[in-house]
């Protein structure tokens, strides 16, 4: 997936921004609204990870404008404000999920797990495919007893699969899943990484559409 995340405080910032990348995910990370909504306006992202106050203005205010231009990008908000009332005025301006600072890491990307599965339709951790048994959560492939290892890379290129089964995707889309903003980019990086899941998870799974993209076959 590709996420943007909103948050001005350097370390934490930085603290999220790691532990995303190391789970395969690309980042953007924007520390003021005038960056995340050019940002928006540019990219579509699969995740925002959205801080409530921030140096030019509310996070809120951006949550709201997002919705009501029809923007249903899922949106976690990371923020200090823990009382009731700011999780429901969150909340009901359109946020799919809202977690109080000081918070774990790892329930961080629980979270953007559950918000992922939620969004793609696929609300259970693992799902069956084909012969192979996909552990959404654990980022884990098993067919029969065989545990089948991916890369954070093979693992994002796949995952982007499985959120748009049978959809074809494009290798611009695909690398977007891969990629944050600014990042070097190999001319031949998808087609490497499609080849690689090939090999590892059967080469009827993925189907190429010369000349516009690749989908996971379902049946």
């Amino acid at each position: 997936m590709r996420l943007l995340l909103l948050e001005d405080s350097t370390s934490l910032g930085e603290a999220v921004r790691d532990q995303i990348t190391e789970a395969g995910h690309a980042v953007d990370w924007m520390q003021c609204l005038a960056h995340a909504q050019t940002s928006v306006a540019t990219t579509d992202y699969d995740l925002i990870l959205l801080d409530l106050l921030l140096p030019d203005g509310k996070g809120l205010d951006f949550l709201k404008e997002l919705r009501q231009a029809g923007n249903t990008t899922p949106i976690i908000i990371l923020t200090a404000l823990d009382q009731l009332t700011d999780r429901i005025e969150g909340l009901n301006a359109g946020a799919d999920d809202y977690l109080v600072k000081p918070f774990d890491l790892d329930e961080l990307s629980a979270r953007i797990a559950a918000v992922a599965r939620r969004s793609s339709g696929n609300p259970s951790p693992v799902i069956q495919l084909k012969d192979l048994k996909v552990d959404l959560v654990g980022h884990k492939v098993v067919c029969g007893e065989t545990l089948i290892n991916l890369t954070a890379k093979e693992w994002a290129v796949f995952e982007a699969l499985l959120q748009h089964p049978g959809v074809l995707l494009s290798r611009t889309q695909l690398e977007d899943s891969l990629y944050a903003f600014g990042a070097e980019i190999d001319s031949n990086a998808v087609e490497v990484h499609i080849s690689r899941l090939r090999k590892k998870l059967g080469h009827d799974l993925i189907e190429t559409v010369r000349g516009m993209g690749y989908r996971l076959v379902q049946a």
